[in-house]
């Protein structure tokens, strides 16, 4: 013990000898703590995440726009947009049929057969445009001959639509008459003169569908 803290003893003896020893103490359990050794902050790994999927995911609008149908045409043609589907005829053993695509692009595309007692007997394209000078009603078989009518009046004849063409040559028939009857039904009607007699012919024919040929009645 130095003699400078003999003296401090002689004069404060009981406050400085506890003071020496408390920090005598906290030397020694300082000194018999491990050392600290530094430890670096671990980064959690990433969550694992499936692939990012290429096809874009349908949205509202895109699935409601695959839904959307195409807007009805306006056209000089609207009046006879019905005419699409198809229809079928039997008169004495003799099948004809006709059937029209939607109207589209302001025109109607349709065709035409007849079968006698199961025999083809005839076919036709058909075809409903607007031109500069009217609407026309076009047919052409497979010789690539075509006969057009123009649409000459528009008549209601109570439930019933009347259509009549003229046609824009000479021959026979005249006219080609497309009757919009009820309860689906279509009557068409060709008249002329053949050698100075007056001849009409009717068709009646029933809308159908188009797959299992069962009658529609609209």
């Amino acid at each position: 013990m130095t003699p400078f803290l003999e003296n401090d003893l002689r004069r404060h003896p009981a406050p400085l000898a506890l003071a020496i020893i408390a920090a005598l103490l906290s030397v020694a359990a300082k000194a018999q703590q491990p050392p600290v050794v530094p430890v670096e902050p671990s980064i959690p790994a990433p969550a694992a995440t499936s692939p990012a999927s290429t096809t874009p995911a349908a949205t509202p609008a895109a699935a409601g726009a695959a839904s959307t149908a195409p807007p009805a045409d306006t056209g000089p043609l609207a009046a006879l947009a019905w005419l699409e589907g198809c229809w079928l005829g039997n008169v004495n053993q003799r099948e004809f049929r006709e059937q029209w695509l939607p109207l589209r692009g302001g025109i109607l595309i349709g065709a035409g057969q007849s079968v006698l007692r199961g025999k083809m007997q005839d076919y036709e394209f058909l075809r409903i445009e607007p031109r500069a000078d009217g609407v026309f009603f076009s047919q052409f078989s497979g010789d690539l001959k075509e006969t057009s009518f123009k649409l000459d009046s528009k008549v209601d004849d109570d439930k019933d639509t009347i259509f009549t063409f003229a046609n824009t040559t000479d021959s026979f028939p005249s006219r080609l008459i497309y009757r919009r009857g009820t309860e689906g039904w279509l009557y068409e009607t060709i008249e002329g003169k053949t050698n100075g007699a007056t001849r009409q012919v009717i068709y009646p024919l029933r809308r159908i569908d188009c797959e299992t040929g069962e009658l529609i009645g609209k």
